[in-house]
């Protein structure tokens, strides 16, 4: 974790534990370096509006597939697509692989719109990258909370939409 997160943690008064571990890309990578690390694991989706530009960040829980058309229309956007790793890089400052709401502690402009599942955001442990993808931050629910609010993002709390599967590797 860079020591300007860890500073900016400090600074918010945000408690949490980190954990280290091999580089993870994938949910089926980050179940065997993470799995034993206790709380609710967030997988992450870095979105744009084709149309208006608008970009998303959605956290839901590691083990569920967004239903990304049912999404589309929950928000109004059909055109919403995978951001472009560049616009990643540029407004949260982190890469493909370590994707993480911690990266709204970047988004200084306000450009995101974050989008987080009930389920995470009611979480008693939260476990996220800290926007690198060889830590994990396990953050108590009502410290995760505490942090989001700090960023001054905008946010919506959504009961996601979700295809359902029997694979358990998504």
């Amino acid at each position: 974790m860079k020591e300007s997160l860890k500073q900016w943690l400090a600074d918010h008064n945000i408690y949490y534990f980190l954990h280290t571990h091999p580089a993870v890309f994938t949910v089926p990578e980050a179940k065997i370096h993470c799995g034993h690390i206790p709380g609710t694991h967030c997988k992450n989706l870095f979105l744009k509006n084709k149309k208006s530009g608008q970009l998303y960040l959605v956290t839901i829980p590691h083990d569920k597939r967004l239903d990304l058309n049912q999404f589309r229309r929950m928000i109004s956007a059909p055109k919403i697509r995978f951001a472009e790793p560049e616009v990643l890089s540029e407004i949260l400052g982190i890469t493909a692989g370590a994707v993480s709401p911690i990266g709204l502690v970047n988004d200084t402009n306000d450009k995101v719109i974050f989008i987080v599942d009930e389920e995470i955001w009611n979480a008693k442990e939260i476990c996220c990258h800290p926007n690198v993808n060889t830590e994990t931050l396990q953050i108590p629910g009502s410290e995760f909370q505490k942090l989001i609010k700090a960023t001054g993002t905008s946010m919506k709390i959504k009961i996601l939409p979700y295809l359902e599967s029997t694979d358990t590797t998504n």
